[in-house]
């Protein structure tokens, strides 16, 4: 394949004026410069390939045969500077291509690493999150059991009759904080042993404007707009609609804390090939690009009260129905956070 990048007007202007000069230069010469052709010739086959120099060698011919010098000479300067400009522009054409192939197969092994690379962390992840599990599964049941018998004995207080106001007020702070350590075990639990996937056929848009809905519910006075940017006709999909709505819903709320009043999430929903992605975008705080990268990793967390928990089950939900969960911090304020799903499951 030769070089089709053929020289703007610029190109043009100076190789007409390159030719121009050694003709002139040859005609008061007598013919002294004619193997100025050469270096033309063989300077514009380097460029632009062998039909490039070929039509420099035509041309330098013509003004060759039109100058003084003898029709013989003309005739074998001709004949060298079309086989000149053909052999230097298939030779660099060549290299062309060997460069071509040379920087494929850097992208190639560029892109291979780039997988070997995620693979790995992927499993390093894997193994991490399997030792946590096990860990926080461990965890959940020992603590679960005096939780409860403590939740049991603040609930018989509560009935006692003749409480002073103080002693009430301790038994609610006690309820409560059982309660708030109760769904954190939940959490632990969750992640430690998520349910395996229901999957079955589902119309989308119920789905995405019950999370839309319940969101509006959940921003508890803040005042945040919610925009629906969903495509129209999106396809069915096979999944656990209860688990895609659990994982949409926590990445909601989680941008709507991330937002401030006035300010606008947006949840978006767009059909690719045999792909769905499902779009919550923020326009808040954001994370720091140091921290995106460990945003699924269990127990990290930015917020002050956080568990770290949220985005790493939600994570291994989306894995386990084949799909995958992304973060990437917007070009301007805030976060978007993707959801990818396959129309269809493989071997469905």
């Amino acid at each position: 394949m030769t070089n089709n990048h053929w020289p703007e007007w610029g190109g043009y202007t100076a190789i007409a004026i390159a030719m121009a000069l050694i003709a002139w230069l040859n005609w008061i010469g007598g013919g002294l410069f004619a193997s100025f052709y050469g270096i033309l010739v063989t300077l514009v086959a380097l460029r632009y390939g062998w039909l490039g120099g070929l039509l420099a060698a035509i041309l330098s011919a013509v003004l060759l045969l039109i100058g003084e010098t003898p029709a013989l000479e003309t005739a074998v300067d001709a004949g060298s500077l079309i086989t000149v400009g053909v052999s230097v522009g298939l030779l660099t054409a060549r290299e062309q291509r060997r460069k071509r192939h040379y920087k494929n197969l850097a992208e190639k092994l560029g892109n291979v690493y780039e997988k070997v690379q995620a693979n790995f962390e992927g499993m390093k992840r894997a193994e991490r999150l399997s030792a946590l599990g096990q860990l926080s599964a461990g965890l959940a049941h020992e603590i679960r059991n005096p939780l409860a018998s403590i939740s049991g004995a603040a609930a018989i207080l509560r009935r006692s009759q003749g409480l002073e106001p103080k002693q009430a007020k301790c038994i609610d702070i006690i309820a409560s904080e059982c309660n708030r350590l109760d769904g954190l075990l939940t959490n632990f639990l969750n992640f430690a042993r998520p349910r395996p996937p229901r999957f079955q056929k589902v119309d989308l848009l119920p789905v995405l404007e019950n999370v839309l809905a319940l969101a509006g519910h959940g921003i508890r006075g803040k005042q945040v707009n919610l925009a629906n940017r969903m495509e129209v006709g999106l396809p069915s999909v096979e999944c656990d609609p209860e688990q895609l709505e659990q994982v949409l819903l926590n990445l909601m709320i989680n941008a709507i804390e991330a937002s401030p009043d006035g300010d606008m999430v947006e949840l978006g929903a767009a059909y690719s090939g045999d792909k769905i992605t499902i779009d919550v975008v923020d326009h808040g705080h954001g994370v720091a690009a140091a921290h995106v990268d460990r945003l699924f990793d269990p127990f990290f967390t930015t917020k002050e009260h956080g568990t770290g928990l949220g985005l790493p089950v939600a994570h291994q939900i989306m894995t386990q129905m084949g799909g995958s969960l992304l973060a990437r911090k917007n070009s301007g304020p805030g976060m978007t956070f993707r959801v990818v799903l396959p129309s269809k499951q493989t071997g469905s």
